[in-house]
């Protein structure tokens, strides 16, 4: 069988032949017939078997038969790292080389404005990582309303790396509507749900049997003490003249260790794990491709990201706790029907990963018993409280990444204690080098306060008793005028006099100084005036011949009074108490001028505007 026969079409057959291909793979026969049709597929094939050209071709395919003007996103491929990503937006760059679509690759750990304009610019095909995917869409940078393919690949990949979730928010934010090509090279419980939950109608493509190697790729067994690990891993790479190798690590901290010990030895090597840059795994990547490193040692992470063509050797430094991730290690290598061989040590205390895994292998591997660095350390593993075995390359990098941790720490300290010891010295020559604007003002204070400053020295002023007003009042200009010694003594029951000189001086500037328009007043007084009196009573009538004379002479000033009370202008009462008559008793007497009035308070002259004005014209009359 041949691509043709599949049904592709004409620039996909050419861009397949330019790329050396000429009979599809086990996984591609399958996939390709019912996704050309529009049908749901589910992929159960392990890596380097054609999964990737499996969903590819149909993709480019179906979306080249009629282009939407402006373009819009109609195929979302979803990957859980960003080399399977950039790998497979190769493969479709590949592949549909002479068609007219366009494809983009979004990912995290880079800039996204590069990514944001690409997709302005208007894309039909995405692939993308959950993460930035996400992100894009919660800024309203993306739209996925027009998909009608959607991709979801390394599905077990992504539950295991914790991305199941972000998987679940993305498929709600994609139409009802849609095809759906689901490929992974395990099927545990969690991801069958989601097949349940997802393919509706599919087309089940199983080629390998569930998490069973290529029967192509060479596996072979070292027991090996754990401080021996890196001397024969040396002596392999030398003694058997591999030219291009991939380590696997269990730690991030082990991948720098064991690329540091490599180099030292002469062995060019690179570390890629996620505490690398984006470009710094690239550039590693890419140096490894190239020729330019012979050893590329990664972490778990970059097991299905890594696509080189002929690699021939995988070794796995230390086992994976979990079987199906030797399975994704030793994929690696033997892709596309080609050769490779896989080598795992094991120390003492990693014999029960090796049982899980060949528990699952279903056969034992291969041990290679003939080696400089055989295992004489045969002493039974460190558990925790909990029984499980402690794993030393685990506890090393907790150790160093608490060690990282405290070095920061300190740093950071180091940088607060410089930063407190040049705050004092940028402020010294500003305080003693003022600038000569800053001199001059200064001078013309200096000039200005010196009259100030020589007055003859007088005692230090008592403290304003509670008689004194603060409204309108402006004690700092009367201080030199002002008596400061009051004119009665003070005792418990002192009450001052309002013919102080003090209290006169203070009435006059307050009646000079300029007021805000008439307000009433607060004060209880003029409330309690407004408030309805009752009629007299008759006791009070007959005590009235005894105050007849003055009450006579007084009439006609009080008849006069009241009419200009009652709202005429000119009124000489207070706001307070205009168009209302006082209250005369029978026994009022006529208070002397300058009297204080009786009150609990006390009051002087000045408390109403124009109070004293009565008394002068009276006095003219």
């Amino acid at each position: 069988m041949n691509f043709k026969q599949l049904g592709l079409m004409d620039p996909i057959l050419k861009a397949l032949a330019e790329q050396e291909y000429t009979a599809p793979t086990p996984i591609q026969q399958g996939a390709i017939p019912p996704a050309l049709a529009g049908r749901d597929v589910l992929g159960c094939a392990q890596t380097g078997t054609g999964k990737t050209c499996a969903f590819s071709t149909p993709i480019l395919q179906r979306l080249s038969k009629k282009v939407p003007n402006p373009r819009v996103i109609r195929a979302l491929i979803l990957t859980p790292t960003r080399e399977l990503a950039l790998q497979i937006q190769d493969s479709m760059v590949a592949y549909g080389k002479h068609l007219s679509l366009k494809s983009a690759v979004i990912f995290g750990g880079v800039g996204q404005q590069p990514q944001v304009d690409k997709i302005k610019k208007g894309l039909d095909i995405l692939v993308a990582t959950p993460g930035r995917l996400l992100d894009l869409h919660g800024q309203g940078l993306l739209d996925l309303s027009h998909i009608e393919i959607f991709v979801l690949d390394e599905a077990d990949r992504m539950l295991d790396m914790g991305f199941i979730h972000d998987v679940r928010r993305v498929l709600k934010l994609l139409p009802k509507q849609k095809q759906t090509l689901f490929f992974s090279a395990t099927m545990p419980p969690e991801v069958m749900e989601l097949v349940n939950a997802l393919l509706h109608d599919y087309a089940r493509v199983e080629v390998d049997p569930v998490s069973s190697p290529v029967e192509v790729i060479g596996q072979k067994l070292f027991y090996v003490d754990k401080n021996n690990k890196t001397k024969l891993l040396c002596h392999l790479i030398q003694a058997w003249n591999i030219p291009a190798a991939l380590v696997f690590s269990r730690t991030k901290h082990g991948a720098n260790r064991i690329a540091r010990d490599l180099n030292a030895q002469g062995i060019t090597a690179a570390a890629i794990h996620g505490n690398k840059s984006q470009t710094a795994r690239v550039q590693a990547l890419n140096d490894f491709k190239a020729g330019r490193v012979r050893v590329l040692v990664a972490t778990d992470i970059a097991a299905r990201g890594i696509d080189i063509d002929e690699l021939s050797w995988v070794f796995n430094y230390n086992l994976p706790d979990v079987p199906e991730t030797y399975v994704h290690r030793i994929g690696r290598t033997g892709r596309a029907g080609h050769s490779g061989t896989a080598v795992s040590f094991c120390q003492f205390d990693e014999k029960s990963d090796l049982k899980a895994i060949e528990k699952l292998l279903g056969r034992p591997i291969p041990v290679v018993e003939d080696h400089p660095y055989p295992m004489t350390n045969l002493e039974a593993p460190k558990r925790d409280k909990n029984g499980r075995i402690i794993n030393a390359e685990d506890a090393e990098a907790r150790q160093a990444a608490r060690e990282r941790r405290r070095q920061r720490q300190q740093e950071a300290q180091a940088q607060k204690a410089e930063k407190a010891e040049q705050a004092p010295k940028q402020e010294k020559p500003k305080a003693e080098k003022p600038s000569k604007p800053e001199k001059a003002k200064g001078e013309k204070k200096a000039k200005e306060k010196k009259p100030k400053a020589e007055p003859t020295p007088q005692p230090a002023p008592l403290p304003q008793e509670p008689h004194h007003s603060k409204r309108g009042v402006r004690q700092g200009r009367l201080s030199d005028t002002m008596p400061q010694q009051p004119a009665m003594p003070k005792t418990d029951f002192y009450k001052p006099n309002p013919l102080d000189s003090d209290v006169i001086l203070d009435a006059t500037a307050r009646l000079l100084a300029p007021r805000r328009p008439a307000q009433p007043p607060r004060s209880e007084k003029p409330q309690r005036e407004r408030r309805p009196r009752k009629e007299p009573k008759q006791p009070k009538q007959e005590r009235a011949p005894k105050a007849e004379k003055p009450a006579q002479a007084q009439q006609p000033a009080k008849a006069q009074e009241g009419k200009k009370s009652k709202g005429e202008k000119g009124s000489i009462l207070p706001p307070s108490l205009s168009g209302k008559r006082r209250r005369s008793r029978g026994n009022d007497k006529p208070r002397p001028m300058g009297a204080p009035l009786k009150s609990n308070r006390q009051k002087d002259s000045t408390e109403y505007k124009s109070l004293m004005r009565p008394y002068y014209l009276h006095d003219e009359d």
